[in-house]
């Protein structure tokens, strides 16, 4: 019988503890939660008899090394920045780990402790990264397969709210993590390279970046860029492609109305403001424009963003979140980005019978037999409501089947690995189509 640690029972884990679930008997595993809120736990398992909850705090390095030791495998759905402290335990005691987050320099620098001890750690192996990886490497090995050479390539995924949900302006909610959508963007300058040209974008230019994309069946989306495009060159075997472009999707107007945030400096999440419990809304909106006792709070912002009287559908978007009204902040010392997150969780947080949805869309330009190509792959997850997300399907999914394969000695490939081998994509992919996560291809020309 085997054991299954999975630490952290957060909002994308649902249909990941589902699926163990589903498969303990089947499989003679059995499943131990741990999360700091041992009742949050205990909600996702139910009373099955194979799984069990504890209250476990990462931090405390005797219950943790203790935990790992004990079990056959470990599944980390922590915040990043503490996977690294598992992943050592994970080398030390020799147990397999998977992680649906990007690889850090920290968990890169563990690469030879992991061969060296027979461990494998598969990392990125959520929806994005993740689904997007797999997906990608099917199209990108079948077309080198016949001998064609990739020239182009870009991809986008947004998580979004699904249109028979979208009853806001902004056509948008959160489905992910708040605090990483105030931050997005604030890690460094973006990197692409478009038809053979690098191109950096830097933060307060990110949101004016934007291109339009089509998805059949359900419209235009907006992208913007998102992180360090140029690393997967070397990732995807792709190291002399003209464009290599990652980026995330949202519904047109979006960009726009964020970039308001932040070029105000609302986003920043360096400093905190002094007696922001005694603020409200309209004063936090204030502290960045400059003084004058004449002007209204909203002719000042229009002012400072150089806002025309008819930037209407703009102003709409702002003035529906409730800025410029005297609602007190209930947070005391906050960062600017966390005062900004509770103005946004007021209005953007799912209803309980909402419904979310991943888009993902990929674009292959190639040359074969002296042609060129080009391919478009979509995929559209919606959820079931505001608990079985289709975030929560996308990013549990693959990583309890990655889960699985490794239990089963399917995948024996020690190191830090993403899921780009054939090997980790096919049957990852396959059972992922059971589960309604499928692409859709559409030969352009």
């Amino acid at each position: 019988m085997k054991k299954i640690l999975l630490i952290g029972a957060g909002r994308s884990t649902i249909s990941l503890i589902d699926y163990l679930l589903e498969n303990l008997e089947k499989e003679n595993w059995t499943l131990l939660v741990g999360d700091q809120n041992i009742d949050f736990a205990k909600s996702k398992i139910g009373d099955h008899s194979r799984a069990s909850a504890i209250a476990f705090d990462v931090t405390d390095d005797e219950q943790r090394e203790q935990e790992i030791s004990d079990s056959d495998i470990v599944i980390s759905m922590l915040p990043a920045h503490m996977h690294v402290s598992v992943a050592k335990d994970c080398i030390r005691f020799k147990k397999n780990m998977v992680t649906a987050s990007y690889v850090s320099k920290e968990m890169r620098a563990l690469e030879q402790d992991a061969i060296a001890n027979g461990v494998t750690i598969i990392n990125e192996i959520g929806v994005d990264p993740g689904i997007d990886h797999m997906s990608a490497m099917k199209v990108i090995d079948e077309i080198r397969g016949k001998g064609g050479k990739i020239e182009e390539f870009e991809t986008f995924t947004g998580g979004l709210i699904a249109p028979e949900s979208d009853d806001n302006p902004w056509n948008y909610k959160f489905t992910w993590n708040p605090r990483n959508v105030v931050l997005a963007g604030q890690g460094g300058a973006v990197k692409f390279i478009q038809s053979g040209t690098y191109k950096y974008i830097p933060y307060h230019k990110l949101f004016r970046r934007t291109e339009i994309i089509d998805v059949e069946g359900y419209g235009k989306f907006e992208g913007y860029a998102n992180r360090d495009s140029l690393m997967y060159r070397s990732v995807y075997q792709l190291e002399d492609i003209k464009t290599m472009y990652r980026g995330t999707l949202r519904r047109p107007g979006f960009s726009r109305a964020w970039n308001v945030f932040v070029q105000l400096g609302a986003t920043d999440d360096s400093y905190q403001i002094e007696n922001s419990d005694q603020m409200t809304f309209r004063d936090f909106i204030n502290l960045f424009l400059a003084y004058n006792p004449n002007d209204s709070v909203e002719l000042k912002l229009k002012h400072y963003l150089n806002m025309h009287q008819d930037d209407v559908e703009l102003f709409d978007k702002l003035e529906w979140l409730d800025i410029f009204k005297s609602i007190r902040i209930p947070l005391k010392n906050a960062s600017p980005a966390q005062i900004l997150q509770y103005i946004l969780e007021r209005k953007w947080s799912l209803s309980k019978e909402d419904k979310d949805m991943i888009v993902m869309w990929h674009k292959f330009v190639y040359e074969l037999d002296g042609s060129i190509h080009e391919l478009h792959s979509s995929m559209v997850v919606k959820g079931e409501d505001s608990l079985r997300t289709a975030m929560a399907k996308t990013v549990g999914y693959p990583v309890a089947i990655a889960a699985k394969m490794l239990l089963k000695g399917v995948i024996d490939r020690p190191g830090i690995q993403i899921p780009i081998a054939r090997e980790i994509y096919e049957p990852v992919l396959s059972e992922l189509r059971r589960y309604g996560v499928d692409f859709k291809e559409k030969l352009i020309q």
